[in-house]
């Protein structure tokens, strides 16, 4: 039978939460009354992820497991989610328990009313430091400030979509992906879901600083080109400040009291030639990701599947994916 909604769960080591996510996943969907599958992703996991998948694919007909070839990022797992769900309304999770699988029900409502994305808005946000509940914080409202079309603040990946909206974003093939970014921008009916997130169940966060920096990057490179006009506006500036400098220091040296000038301008150049590098830098980052698309590499690499029959194949055949 065909499902009415699939969830899309990745997974990166986390064998400490598993199957308290299978139970409660579950629990909320059957509380819908309507078939649904649960397709777990297997980010390259280090520890007993994938069997503990593998067997809950043999035990549980409506568990659905894809595994990579290796890590290729929380983006890419849902990814491939995306192109393996097949019900009509699509909900991403993580296994970390953190987004609490209960709220899926009033998501579904929404839907049913005729919104097409649902997202998940953080009330509050438990088991996190200040510092990340600020850069968060901060993260949203500068994005906001830089790209043409709203992006909702404090929420994440947790939502649920329409098939009609997964297939948009599906169709959208570029590597470096901001998924919130791209749900925003197909448009469509939205609305919010306003929950508690929760400390994680067990285990650590799968988004250190590092990968919070590049996922950050990547959804105001993806979505804004005002660096690039900064860049130009910042040259402007420089150059009239240099050519004034230049301007200062020459009246200086007729006046014979340019003692000091040559340090002052060996200072100048300095900062001008820190200026120019992170420019060049900025510019680079936009390049980088036109290097990405024109190789035209697949965003992952399947290596196994499991809860798949033989004439149940999964929708992996996509562009995005090739199989091993």
């Amino acid at each position: 039978m065909k499902p009415v909604f699939s969830v899309i769960i990745p997974c990166y080591n986390e064998e400490e939460v598993l199957q308290a996510t299978y139970s409660r996943l579950d629990a909320a969907m059957r509380s819908l009354s309507a078939p649904y599958e649960l397709i777990f992703i297997n980010d390259g996991s280090r520890d007993r992820t994938g069997g503990m998948l593998a067997a809950l694919a043999r035990e549980h007909a409506e568990v659905r497991a894809l595994h990579f070839t290796r890590n290729f990022g929380h983006q890419i797992a849902v990814t491939a989610g995306l192109d393996a769900a097949t019900g009509d309304a699509i909900v991403i999770i993580d296994a970390d328990l953190q987004d609490p699988p209960e709220v899926i029900p009033e998501m579904a409502a929404k839907w049913r009313e005729g919104y097409d994305v649902v997202y998940g808005k953080r009330a509050r946000r438990e088991g996190e430091s200040a510092f990340k509940k600020l850069t968060a914080w901060g993260f949203y409202r500068v994005l906001k400030g830089m790209v043409g079309f709203p992006i909702p603040a404090d929420a994440g990946d947790f939502r649920l979509i329409s098939r009609r909206a997964a297939d948009a974003v599906r169709a959208m093939p570029e590597h470096n992906r901001f998924l919130r970014g791209m749900f925003a921008w197909v448009g469509f009916r939205q609305t919010e879901v306003l929950f508690q997130r929760d400390r994680r169940l067990a285990g650590e966060t799968k988004y250190p600083l590092r990968k919070m920096v590049k996922l950050a990057l990547d959804g105001i490179l993806s979505f804004s080109l005002k660096p690039l006009s900064w860049i130009t506006g910042l040259g402007v500036v420089l150059t009239g400040i240099g050519t004034l400098w230049l301007l200062v220091l020459l009246i200086l040296w007729v006046a014979g009291r340019g003692g000091g000038g040559n340090a002052a301008l060996a200072g100048l150049s300095l900062l001008l030639a820190g200026l120019l590098i992170l420019c060049l830098g900025i510019v680079g980052a936009y390049l980088a990701r036109v290097y990405d698309e024109v190789k035209r590499r697949p965003l992952y690499l399947i290596a196994e599947r499991h809860g798949y029959g033989e004439a149940d194949e999964p929708r992996v055949n996509s562009e995005h994916s090739s199989e091993i």
